[in-house]
């Protein structure tokens, strides 16, 4: 059975709290899985959370701060230790690879798995497969950093009465699929679009277009609110989101469940996010991350 969920490992800004570990977020998507943003502590949250190293095949790093990065040095060499069969691809800013060099090869170990490197340079097409397309687009932090949204293509869904109904069946229904129309009977008469899922990633980032782009149209949307709004210059200072500002993000973009993470570690009470991203004008389903959380993708409308 196909499953479609974030699994949060992590969701502490840059220093980790006793409640919350660093970054680290696991999309599983049907039978992949993608790491983003890997801290210090995912190896070990990844035991916690019931997550493999088989489970992975795609290492997505936004920047290479240590809170999104410093994980990567364990994850990888556990990929070899555990002789990982699939192909691993790794993600992240091309003007970073001396640093994922360096976590790649910061300790001796025996390398059993070819690790294919894909980084980003720019707005566009990471990956393309049958299920999904990878994108990336650039946002606005002191280092290059990189947001990524994963896509599915949009299909058609045959409609059973309305095919019925022109006496369309057997052999037929792949005919007018092909074809494009069946004695007189146009395909969309008898089908409708089934929207594909979207998921975006968005981390460490002013307000910019690309957290924008990247959130159009989510069905899922995990981005960080590091700061309340009472802190908006911090935000703006650093680099970073307020609650309040990602929360606008995604009501503007029709965001259907919106997950806040990467908190400083100066706020106790985690429903004053909640708060200022419902002052916002969000009205969709919301979530506070908290580590070991699953969180599914929304049913189809």
């Amino acid at each position: 059975m196909s499953v479609r969920e974030l699994v949060v490992l992590g969701t502490a800004g840059q220093v980790p709290t006793r409640r919350r570990n660093h970054n680290g977020y696991v999309l599983r998507w049907d039978g992949e899985g993608f790491l983003f943003d890997p801290g210090e502590g995912t190896q070990r949250q990844m035991l916690h959370a019931g997550v493999a190293a088989h489970d992975l095949n795609r290492l997505c790093v936004t920047h290479f701060h240590g809170d999104h990065s410093l994980g990567l040095a364990g994850v990888i060499q556990r990929i070899n230790l555990d002789r990982v069969p699939h192909q691993i691809t790794a993600h992240y800013p091309a003007s970073g690879r001396h640093f994922f060099e360096r976590l790649r090869y910061s300790t001796a170990y025996h390398e059993t798995v070819p690790i294919t490197e894909v980084p980003a340079t720019g707005d566009g097409v990471l990956a393309t497969t049958e299920a999904y397309t990878l994108r990336t687009r650039r946002l606005s932090h002191p280092v290059e950093s990189f947001g990524y949204r994963v896509e599915e293509p949009d299909r058609l869904r045959m409609l059973p009465e309305r095919l019925a109904a022109h006496g369309i069946g057997g052999p037929d229904v792949g005919r007018i699929q092909r074809e494009g129309t069946l004695r007189g009977v146009p395909l969309a008469e008898v089908s409708e679009v089934r929207r594909g899922q979207r998921f975006a990633f968005v981390m460490d980032t002013r307000l910019c277009p690309g957290v924008h782009a990247l959130a159009e149209g989510c069905d899922l949307l995990a981005i960080e609110s590091t700061f309340l709004d009472e802190d908006t210059a911090l935000a703006e200072e650093y680099g970073h989101l307020t609650a309040g500002q990602a929360a606008a993000v995604a009501r503007d973009a029709g965001v259907r469940h919106l997950v806040l993470t990467h908190f400083s570690q100066r706020y106790t009470d985690p429903s004053l996010f909640a708060r200022d991203a419902r002052a916002a004008g969000f009205e969709g389903e919301l979530t506070i991350a908290e580590d070991l959380l699953r969180v599914p993708l929304p049913k189809r409308r």
